[in-house]
């Protein structure tokens, strides 16, 4: 494909998404006209936020086993499930996250409000999809908070969206739970796991076009 390379399974955009032709705005000129929005001097944090549903429906993967043996994996089906909330900062591997029971404004809210609670002296422009979820009107933005959107269809430009790979293969493959409570311990676990390792999580969402936007 013209333009990109991959990397295993993960597909990784060299071009600056957002660029200057046709008048459009940078992704460096967007941060700074949303950050503009918010009063004071502070900081600027740059986050990039999505969800993810997680249900008791395995993933069933090939597997390694000592010869001659054959794996043998539970598999389950059944229509439960839960979504995390998460938003990253490439620039220094922060990861924010918490699990909620659907995905609609009124969660969205509760996790707008947590960022801001967690980051009060930072302007934080949180850059994320066009769900409906995501541009309700019920939504009440803090004063240090500002939704940027990403460019319509492109959620390969999400470096969250990486994040969630990531987790699903290390902790959920081959997976079967017992009960939602089951499913949600793991996820509490995995989450922290990538809170707890900034280095980690700045590795696999750190990609060039975004740090060189980002404001120093």
């Amino acid at each position: 494909m013209a333009g990109a390379r991959w990397c295993r399974t993960r597909y990784i955009p060299r071009p600056i998404p957002w660029h200057s032709r046709s008048g459009k705005k940078t992704l460096s000129e967007k941060i700074a006209v949303t950050a503009a929005q918010m009063p004071g001097a502070t900081p600027v944090r740059v986050m990039f936020q999505d969800e993810a549903r997680f249900g008791r429906i395995s993933a069933v993967r090939r597997c390694w086993c000592p010869k001659p043996l054959r794996p043998l994996v539970r598999a389950m089906l059944t229509q439960e499930y839960t979504y995390a909330y998460a938003a990253v900062s490439p620039l220094d591997g922060r990861l924010d996250s918490l699990i909620l029971p659907h995905v609609n404004g009124h969660c969205m809210q509760i996790f707008i409000d947590e960022i801001a609670a967690r980051y009060p002296n930072e302007r934080v422009v949180m850059v994320l999809d066009g769900a409906g979820w995501h541009r309700s009107q019920d939504i009440r933005l803090p004063e240090h908070l500002r939704l940027l959107p990403l460019p319509p269809y492109s959620p390969e430009l999400n470096p969250q969206e990486h994040i969630w790979d990531d987790l699903r293969e290390k902790y959920f493959l081959n997976q079967a739970f017992d009960s939602m409570d089951a499913l949600e311990d793991r996820l509490e676990a995995a989450l922290v796991n990538y809170e707890s390792a900034p280095a980690r999580v700045h590795s696999i969402t750190a990609w060039n076009w975004i740090i060189t936007a980002l404001p120093n």
